[in-house]
């Protein structure tokens, strides 16, 4: 299609970033750029097909690449753009971007997908709702729609109603209902913007409604459900602002449908630049979800966790007793086969681009930890719709039992060393976190034999890690029995409840990670090289885990200074990836990351001031 003559007045899409805001459903998500663009989102959920996958296909103006690849976004331009702001509706997942062109007329455009109580349910259907209004002059847009199946490779049929366009694929159909012009969708047609206009794209159905009082309606009642939900966290008197962001978005990354939780929505970003290390987070580690239960069970979020628990219950029945892995599919599904999307240039042009993740095959005995940490708090706690008994006891012991047998063999470890195998201390230390939290499970159910039992193992694999997990010679915890090589993932024995912070060894540790892990206040997550070299960047929650162990020992100003830090490299919407560059500053990583907005929630608890300290 021939662009119209004065394209050229339309500013070319800005440089893949991750200063993106993120919208949701708990039942898909996207991401949108700092100009309102949106250049990620998969349909029909979060592990499906990209629609739009400009985050990962750069648009060079050329169409297709040489591959065939197809960049797909859905942007809403102002003709000689000048700046953006954008922002959220406080306390809620809708976005505003607001353009401003070189004459000061401006634009503000509203992104949400619905999600309301209705008819007794949640409402979340698979709908992406664009609002669009004149700020003040007469700006003049263009709609620039480009959706793609099958990873960028094909483009659909297009088709058209009245009020609708219909983007026809082999196995999905989405619909755009708008009381836009059709043809300046179709046509890419700058036009005036003289009234407030509406898109709709979702589903292949037809609103039973009007397209303006549809989407008027679903922005109030989505307001208004976002606003409820963070009304009734319990939250710091300090960072408030970035305690609700953040468990806002760790709610945005629940899977309502089966209760999984994704540890990021995206795949592929590079840990650091150029580095090959691109994988695939879209799906559940039980590893990350648990750390996201515990976050917002903190702020006394417990709707999430009793969701989680009925996916984290059908993966243990369905282990038997045996193997369990440390990551599955957001419908339990068992094998994530990992492929490289070859005709993708990844983002920046830095590939490989990953769909599916090896991780799934791995052996990961912290797991098992994992599990029972998971399920722990749902047999304690009396606020429950449904609180856990004897049968869902029964069944974790299975869980534990595995954790005794694995705690003490080679495995992968929790950062999936793919070519390396031995005893990781983190992997021990999870089992013996299953070990006592079942014991604890065991006397809150008055089955004093089984507490016994579970408090016995918990014993002998304590002494065992204190003895083979100490270095002599690094005067700290290593990351592996006998081993000397350090690991921020042992900060996480205080976490946990394994020891004491004050305990002279614990601090001697801290103290090692931060000689040798530490570029000023960023944390690494370990210092051997692995499959492709020395890490580079920082990985967040192994600093928000120094943070954490710091403000444990005693060091709580250190502490807060680090967490300063931590804020700041959050973009402008409080959001955070998996990775910071210790140089440059930059985020890198699959984004937003569940582990890093879990940081963000931990810090500001334990070191905020109490709320009796201001009123």
């Amino acid at each position: 299609m021939t662009a119209p003559p004065d394209a050229a007045r339309f500013a070319p899409p800005a440089e893949p970033s991750l200063a993106m805001g993120v919208i949701g459903n708990c039942a898909f998500s996207a991401l949108i750029d700092a100009r309102a663009r949106i250049v990620w989102c998969c349909l029909p959920r979060f592990d499906g097909d990209p629609v739009f996958n400009a985050l990962l296909q750069p648009d060079t103006g050329k169409g297709a690449s040489p591959t065939g690849a197809q960049p797909g976004a859905f942007a809403i331009e102002i003709e000689d753009f000048a700046e953006s702001k954008q922002f959220y509706d406080p306390n809620t997942a809708v976005l505003r971007t607001q353009l401003f062109d070189k004459s000061g007329h401006g634009i503000e455009v509203t992104d949400f997908a619905p999600r309301f109580y209705s008819r007794a349910r949640f409402f979340r259907p698979m709908t992406l709702v664009r609002r669009v209004r004149p700020l003040n002059g007469a700006p003049r847009i263009r709609v620039a729609l480009d959706v793609r199946f099958d990873w960028g490779r094909r483009e659909p049929l297009i088709t058209q109603g009245s009020n609708h366009l219909r983007y026809v694929g082999h196995e999905l159909t989405l619909r755009l209902n708008t009381d836009a012009p059709l043809s300046h969708v179709l046509s890419r047609q700058p036009f005036v913007l003289t009234r407030e206009l509406n898109f709709l794209l979702g589903a292949d159905e037809s609103l039973t409604d009007g397209i303006a009082d549809t989407a008027r309606l679903f922005e109030l009642e989505t307001l208004a459900y976002w606003r409820q939900w963070s009304q009734r966290l319990s939250i710091p008197l300090e960072w408030q602002e970035a305690v609700i962001r953040a468990a806002i978005t760790l709610k945005l990354s629940l899977f309502e449908d089966t209760g999984a939780i994704v540890a990021a929505m995206t795949t592929s970003i590079p840990e650091a630049p150029g580095s090959q290390r691109n994988w695939d987070y879209r799906y559940c580690w039980l590893r990350d979800a648990f750390f996201v239960v515990r976050a917002l069970n903190s702020l006394s979020e417990v709707g999430t966790m009793e969701d989680y628990l009925g996916w984290l219950g059908n993966v243990v029945v369905q282990a038997r007793g045996g193997h369990i892995q440390p990551l599955y599919g957001i419908g339990l599904e068992r094998e994530l086969p990992e492929v490289v999307m070859e005709h993708l240039a990844g983002y920046r042009g830095m590939g490989p681009v990953r769909v599916g993740n090896q991780a799934q095959q791995h052996f990961q005995h912290d797991v098992y930890g994992n599990v029972v940490l998971g399920a722990a708090q749902a047999f304690h706690d009396h606020r429950l719709l449904h609180r856990a008994g004897l049968a869902q006891f029964k069944r974790l012991e299975e869980v534990g039992e595995q954790a005794i047998r694995t705690y003490d063999k080679p495995d992968a470890g929790m950062w999936e060393l793919r070519s390396r195998a031995r005893v990781h201390t983190s992997s021990a230390l999870m089992c013996w976190a299953a070990c006592d939290r079942l014991a604890k499970i065991a006397e809150v159910l008055a089955q004093k034999r089984r507490a016994t039992h579970w408090r016995g193992h918990a014993r002998r694999m304590r002494e065992r890690i204190l003895r083979e997990a100490w270095s002599e010679e690094r005067q700290a915890f290593a990351e592996s029995f006998g081993g000397r090589s350090l690991d921020a993932s042992v900060l996480l024995m205080t976490e946990v409840g394994f020891i004491d912070p004050k305990d002279p060894r614990f601090i001697a540790t801290v103290d090692a990670l931060e000689t040798h892990l530490c570029d000023g206040p960023y944390m690494r997550r370990y210092e051997a090289p692995d499959d492709f070299g020395k890490p580079e960047t920082a990985f967040n929650i192994c600093t928000f885990w120094r943070v954490d162990a710091l403000a444990r020992i005693g060091r709580k100003e250190q502490a807060r200074e680090i967490f300063s830090t931590m804020l700041a490299a959050r973009n402008h919407l409080g959001l955070l990836s998996e990775d910071t560059h210790p140089v440059t500053g930059e985020m890198w990583g699959n984004f937003p990351q569940t582990y890093s907005m879990v940081g963000i929630i931990n810090a500001a608890v334990r070191l905020s001031a109490p709320w009796d300290s201001q009123i």
